[in-house]
């Protein structure tokens, strides 16, 4: 039931609910409580994208988005529901399918290995994923442009580790040459860096680093690949999460060239716990993410954020989101109050749609849904069943997750780390060239002493040799009555041994004579 150019959501009260792909790199949100459909509205969108021929990057944090890749059943326990809705919204040619999906996960375990370099992810980002406060990451940026002027390769935590302590070392240099660097600032910059590598950061940082391009491939019948990260170990380490999924942002900002608008996105983004990326996040990150946010646009890329509560995104991050999905909100507390305030005021009105009050009265799988007309205005907002997915919706079980990974078109390229020179092999070097050095100049330096010593030694004997020389010149009877001493005992000894052999010699007769 997709026209062409567009993507078919379900069906409203003005009927049917289209985005168009022109207008999907102007963004999105889909929010909504635990339980409402959130999962279900994001799966059907991207099987949307994929069969337009979209790349998709998604976010599996529960492990169900998974299913994808393998169509639904008829024994799934939720067939019947799934019809049922097929048939309400008049989707006719509703068929069960699979998608070209692709799995991918920072550990390696459940996909292929996604890894970056300590460069390429730089200190800003580094600095947030540690933690660290403004002179801490102003030490952290000293480090990196202190790498970039001496060609030292920053590709996993062990070469930053190893600049750590080069810059420790070297702390009075780069305090007068870049400002304050003290010993105790590198040393907690460190020991976040530990913290880090136990929550298995020193996964994610290494060679060989992702390419962009890999997540922007089709498959042969022209589907857009879908690509699945898998989030729920990942999601243990919230802020590793979340930073990762901004360089990626970032990456594709950077490396993407300017396209602007185009028939439809060259890939889109789907960014699951959306609130973890602005939870604490320093203004300057904010402003970053804002940055991203505004401009990916023009490179041709997509980006939705799926949250449960619309107000866990930034109003300047949120202005910048022409798509909206709005499931169910539950009016609990205060806060949730707020939120169903603050989400319908973002909705252009509907005089057939109290929106207030339909937020709380939506049934699971319904939405109120506003998208981009062709002139880039928002519709009216809409009282939406969601479509049904054609995949699966559910998780894999590890042997078929095991078999679609050995057929990805990605192969073993991610499979094996590399580890070629860098930074801490280099300082490694240096250090042990120092050591050697400076072995070797003791050693020289102990082999001169002992030298010294030995001449000292020579002319203290030279100087005795004289002195006494010069007494006996000075006494010349003393050598007289050294030699008499000298020959009375040898006489004295004489005289003894002679005794002696005369006493041995008549014992021995008398001796023999009995």
């Amino acid at each position: 039931m997709d026209e062409a150019g567009t993507i078919f959501l379900g069906l409203g009260g003005g009927g049917p609910q289209r985005l168009r792909l022109d207008k999907g790199n102007r963004h999105g949100l889909i929010a909504g409580a635990t339980g409402t459909g959130k999962t279900v509205t994001l799966q059907g969108l991207a099987e949307g994208f994929s069969a337009a021929g979209v790349p998709v990057f998604m976010a599996d944090v529960k492990g169900d988005l998974a299913g994808m890749a393998m169509p639904g059943s008829p024994s799934s326990p939720i067939h019947q529901k799934l019809v049922d809705r097929a048939k309400e919204i008049g989707l006719a040619d509703y068929s069960y399918a699979d998608n070209p999906v692709v799995f991918w996960d920072l550990y390696g375990e459940q996909g292929h290995p996604i890894r970056t370099t300590v460069s390429e992810m730089g200190p800003l980002l580094l600095a947030r994923l540690m933690g660290l406060n403004e002179t801490q990451e102003g030490v952290l940026s000293i480090a990196f442009r202190l790498a970039d002027e001496q060609g030292l390769l920053l590709l996993d935590l062990d070469d930053l580790q190893a600049m750590l302590v080069y810059c420790a070392e070297q702390a009075a240099t780069l305090t007068a040459q870049y400002g304050n660097v003290s010993r105790a600032t590198v040393g907690t910059i460190q020991r976040q860096l530990l913290q880090l590598e136990s929550q298995g950061g020193g996964q994610f940082f290494g060679e060989p680093a992702l390419a962009i391009a890999d997540f922007m491939t089709v498959d042969e019948n022209g589907r857009g690949t879908v690509s699945i990260l898998a989030a729920d170990k990942l999601m243990q380490s919230p802020r590793l999460y979340a930073t990762f999924l901004l360089w990626l942002l970032s990456e594709l900002f950077e490396e993407l060239p300017e396209v602007g608008d185009l028939p439809k996105p060259k890939l889109v983004f789907f960014f699951d716990e959306a609130h973890l990326l602005f939870d604490d996040a320093p203004k300057g990150l904010l402003e970053k993410v804002e940055q991203v946010v505004r401009l990916v646009r023009s490179k041709g890329v997509g980006i939705f954020f799926i949250t449960q509560n619309p107000i866990d995104i930034p109003e300047e991050v949120a202005g910048q989101l022409g798509n909206r999905v709005q499931h169910a909100l539950r009016a609990y507390t205060p806060k949730d109050e707020r939120a169903i305030r603050a989400a319908a005021d973002t909705f252009r009105t509907n005089p057939n749609v109290d929106v207030a009050t339909a937020i709380t009265e939506l049934r699971t799988g319904e939405a109120l849904v506003s998208v981009l007309d062709e002139k880039g205005a928002p519709t009216p907002v809409e009282r939406t069943l969601i479509r049904p997915p054609r995949s699966r919706v559910g998780p894999l079980t590890a042997e078929e997750r095991t078999i679609i990974r050995s057929t990805s078109a990605i192969g073993t390229k991610y499979d094996t780390a590399i580890d070629r020179e860098s930074a801490e092999e280099i300082l490694t070097g240096r250090a042990q060239a120092a050591a050697n050095a400076a072995a070797q100049a003791q050693a020289q330096a102990d082999a001169a002493k002992a030298q010294q010593e030995a001449e000292r030694e020579r002319i203290r004997a030279q100087r005795e040799q004289a002195r006494q020389e010069r007494e006996a010149r000075r006494n010349p009877g003393m050598v007289e009555d050294i030699t008499r001493q000298l020959g009375r005992s040898v006489q004295r000894g004489l005289v003894n041994r002679v005794a002696g052999q005369l006493v041995r010699g008549i014992l021995g007769g008398l001796f023999r004579g009995r």
